[in-house]
């Protein structure tokens, strides 16, 4: 493998403003089932895991899992449906893509979101950006926290995971990044404080997206 520097995103809360559109879908859901609905920040503390452990923080743990399962299944229909409506790039985002394109850095995304809608995301909100890999949450490859996946786009990219720069909102990010033996940059534009990123192994805290170009340029 080479020298070069690559780097990772999360999706949700990293490179776009996804919230509304996801708490607004599981409410419709739960108003469906007639199950009990959440503000919209409370979702912040319920994303992050994927679709299963999205429903599994917003329903009391009483629930019985084929209600769980009907509400995952359901919120994947309406999610599909309302796709793109209204979650959209976060401030700053496409300099920072730019940025990095001009400067020669490879990138990745890797989400806990399903695979088709990660796809989906990319191809049309980043369709001018150059993601040499693009990953969402599949059934055969354990998920974030876990590590497989992230190795996988190391391997990919040809380019050793300690080389890699692994950008996230949340625990789980950090905690991947860790498990890959990447760095790990948390952001506080997304779901999560800074002290869950810091308490997770974030090698840097950053405000803004420009601040990640800071850090990788300050390394090259």
């Amino acid at each position: 493998m080479n020298t070069q520097k690559a780097i990772i995103f999360d999706l949700d809360g990293t490179l776009i403003d996804s919230l509304e559109d996801i708490a607004v879908c599981m409410n419709q859901v739960f108003a469906e089932m007639e199950l009990p609905t959440h503000e919209i920040n409370d979702y912040k503390k319920f994303v992050g895991g994927g679709v299963d452990i999205l429903v599994e923080n917003a329903l009391a743990d009483s629930q019985p899992k084929e209600i769980k399962k009907q509400v995952s299944k359901r919120f994947k229909e309406v999610y599909d449906q309302n796709l793109h409506a209204k979650t959209l790039p976060y401030d700053g985002i496409y300099e920072l893509l730019e940025q990095l394109e001009e400067a020669n850095i490879k990138m990745a995304i890797l989400s806990n979101k399903p695979h088709k809608f990660t796809c989906q995301y990319a191809q049309s909100l980043f369709k001018d950006n150059k993601f040499l890999e693009v990953h969402g949450q599949k059934e055969h490859i354990g998920k974030k926290p876990d590590p497989e996946a992230a190795i996988d786009i190391a391997n990919n990219l040809n380019i050793n995971c300690e080389n890699i720069y692994f950008v996230g909102d949340t625990k789980i990010d950090m905690q991947t990044a860790k498990n890959a033996n990447m760095k790990a940059i948390g952001v506080l534009w997304g779901f999560r404080e800074e002290d869950e990123l810091r308490k997770n192994g974030a090698d840097f805290i950053v405000e803004k997206p420009s601040d990640i170009f800071d850090i990788i340029s300050n390394k090259l």
